[in-house]
């Protein structure tokens, strides 16, 4: 990078540290500190999706657009629906209940065990799905710098602990209004120069239509199977059980919605959410789609992770690797001959031209991919531990080779507050359920408001440190925004299933559920272990599990029997 991307880098930082900083304030209690219900409906829909665009999203969305299309975005097809049972059920019973966490209600409808049981899951997944968000940058700097990711892990990870420790719920909320005024700005500017940057008689339709004749407009899939990932109806009934589980049972949102000023305000901020989610993500698929169109004309790396490039090329597979990236251009030179027939082909509005123009560009693509497997396979050679998976760096390797000076900082400062205000989140949900759900609840029930907001700073201190170790072990999970859904998935539905029967099944007991929820997550995390159906799926599975597993327990545990008693009720 440039001096000039470096200074827009370091003050665009520190711009955002300072202002959140400076407009939370001091924290005298423990309810300023995890979440003063203060906040507008903007600023709750603006949180709210922070918390969820993490850096991950800007980071891995276009690379996994570039290698898979668009066709994840109907992951999100169940977010609108799940939006509005929120707002009629979870929303009105959290305001009314005053409570810091969701795990508390579980308590006043269950038991203490069951309180504990899901508050133990939730911090499972989310402390493994923070350390994820923390490895994102961290890439991104190991890249500039040329240095170990362990460097950078502890740098972005101190970075997020200082104004989270500082500042609590409110310091991450008020940050976050600003972090995603800029990412909107910069991804739109990145969408913009990636048109521009294309050949002159190459615009944005072009681009489109080339990227679909490839495979790439994959938006929607009508059929149904229960082994793809992505189709329609993982995405409406599976994303939905999902989401549903994610904005209402997951404290890192839990705690966004409660810091709206009404029952109103957080609404409004979650209908604002499941409006503008879609949108944003088909946008920043369609970056990364934009960029695959960019690269069948400018030759793309063959590896995209540079670190281990140089690896290799410093190893005595040197040689093999060169001969290799030499054969690679000569493959690019075909394939952008092919690339340009293909954009006279569709000038041409003449079918059988454009599919036989589409068929040598596919076969270039192939004959080109072969080659980059090969490499792959020197880097694997050099390094049996090396990332081989390197769709996290697509994106990031456009910014800083093709965009402007200061633009290229500017982007990258987005991915580092995205994962800022993604990873404050979290850490300060770890907190917030550590602090009352366990230590106020069992450990020191009747401690200060001072005693409180000091094991709250603790817990996030503690909380960081843990994620910081599992960032360290994220390079093996491959695109790291599928690998964040597959943790959740494996949890969300459990929880979800709960929380399902604490609000409408009012004649199911405690040990019931207690039992359900346990059996429930073995099943799920065997299934997972041994990919029975795709991984969204495992959401409604956990839940609709739970509830039937609740209810056939339940004849058998009635109150008054041994167990129950024994349980506390």
């Amino acid at each position: 990078m440039s001096l000039t991307d470096w200074i827009v880098l370091v003050i665009t930082l520190l711009a955002i540290v300072i202002y959140g900083v400076w407009k939370s304030g001091s924290n005298k209690n423990i309810d300023q500190y995890l979440g003063s219900r203060s906040l507008p409906w903007y600023h709750v829909g603006l949180s709210v999706m922070a918390t969820q665009a993490s850096a991950i999203t800007f980071l891995s969305a276009p690379g996994q657009a570039y290698s898979d299309g668009m066709r994840f975005v109907q992951f999100y097809f169940g977010l609108p629906l799940a939006m509005i049972v929120l707002c009629i059920t979870f929303v009105p019973i959290f305001h009314k209940l005053k409570v810091y966490t969701a795990y508390e209600f579980l308590e006043k409808r269950f038991d203490l065990k069951t309180r504990v049981l899901t508050s133990f899951l939730f911090l499972i997944q989310r402390g493994l799905s923070t350390g994820i968000t923390i490895y994102a940058p961290s890439i991104i700097l190991s890249g500039i710098l040329h240095i170990n990711t362990t460097y950078t892990t502890l740098f972005i990870g101190g970075l997020v602990l200082f104004y989270t420790v500082y500042g609590g719920a409110k310091a991450v909320s008020y940050t976050q209004l600003l972090q995603m005024t800029i990412i909107f700005s910069g991804m739109f500017l990145a969408g913009v120069f990636v048109v521009m940057l294309m050949p002159a008689d190459v615009g944005f339709i072009k681009s489109i239509k080339l990227a679909g004749n490839l495979g790439r407009m994959n938006v929607i899939d009508w059929k149904f199977d229960p082994d793809n990932r992505y189709n329609i109806w993982s995405g409406i009934i599976g994303g939905f059980f999902l989401q549903l589980s994610y904005f209402g049972t997951d404290q890192s949102q839990v705690g966004r919605y409660l810091t709206g000023s009404s029952v109103g305000q957080s609404r409004l901020g979650l209908i604002m959410n499941g409006l503008l989610k879609i949108p944003m993500q088909f946008l920043i698929l369609l970056i990364g789609v934009l960029v695959f169109s960019f690269y069948q004309f400018n030759r793309p790396p063959v590896f995209f992770n540079n670190y281990e490039v140089e690896q290799v090329k410093k190893s005595s597979y040197a040689t093999q690797y060169n001969y290799l990236e030499q054969q690679y251009t000569e493959a690019f030179k075909q394939k952008k001959i092919k690339a340009n027939e293909l954009v006279k082909a569709i000038d041409s509005n003449n079918p059988e031209q454009v599919s036989h123009a589409q068929d040598a560009l596919k076969l270039a693509n192939v004959q080109a991919g072969i080659i980059r497997q090969d490499a792959i396979a020197v880097i694997k050679k050099n390094n049996e531990n090396a990332n081989t998976d390197d769709t996290n760096y697509v994106f990031l390797t456009f910014v800083t080779h093709y965009l402007p000076k200061g633009l290229i900082g500017l982007l990258i400062a987005i991915i580092f507050l995205a994962s800022m205000g993604s990873t404050a989140s979290g850490l300060n949900s770890l907190a917030s359920t550590t602090v009352v759900d366990i230590y106020k609840r069992i450990i020191k029930p009747d401690a200060s408001d001072k005693s409180y907001v000091t094991a709250s700073r603790l817990a996030t201190i503690f909380w960081g440190l843990v994620c910081i170790v599992m960032a360290l072990y994220a390079s093996k999970m491959g695109n790291l925004l599928e690998a964040v859904n597959q943790l959740g998935s494996y949890i969300y539905g459990t929880i979800l299933g709960v929380f399902i029967v604490a609000f409408y099944i009012k004649r199911i007991n405690g040990t019931a559920v207690f039992i359900a929820a346990v059996l429930t997550e073995a099943i799920i995390c065997i299934m997972g272990y041994y990919n029975a159906v795709a991984y969204l799926w495992l959401n409604a599975i956990g839940c609709v599990g739970v509830i039937i597993i609740a209810a056939i327990l339940n004849g058998f545990l009635k109150p008054g029997k041994p167990l129950e008693k024994a349980s506390g009720n």
